[in-house]
């Protein structure tokens, strides 16, 4: 978080908002309505993202490596790479050696 906070982005995390033990709906509702993007490990939180057909973004990391310095290394690479996607609305995979995205909605409701 300090790391994007000194890159100038303005970020919270779930501690701060009192919702670290809350379900994950309420915590996508909340990144949703505030046109966030969402940078987890938990891949359930993808699972929302995808299934709520709408335009915002998650990060779901799944590096084996999680120090904190490689998993910023890989994060500055997909902000750098991906501005559009992210701003758009997609699910961006973060492995150890690369990352996938997953542009949204998923599939078209007719």
């Amino acid at each position: 978080m300090a790391w994007l906070r000194e890159q100038g982005h303005d970020v919270w995390h779930v501690r701060e908002r009192g919702m670290q033990k809350v379900d994950d709906r309420p915590i996508f509702e909340a990144v949703a309505a505030e046109r966030r993007v969402l940078l987890t490990f938990d891949l359930r939180l993808g699972e929302i993202v995808a299934a709520s057909g709408g335009r915002s973004s998650v990060v779901v990391f799944r590096a084996g490596n999680r120090r904190a310095s490689f998993i910023i290394e890989r994060l500055e690479q997909v902000l750098r790479e991906c501005p559009d996607e992210l701003e758009h609305g997609s699910i961006i995979t973060v492995e150890d050696s690369r990352h996938r995205v997953r542009t949204l909605p998923l599939w078209e409701v007719d």
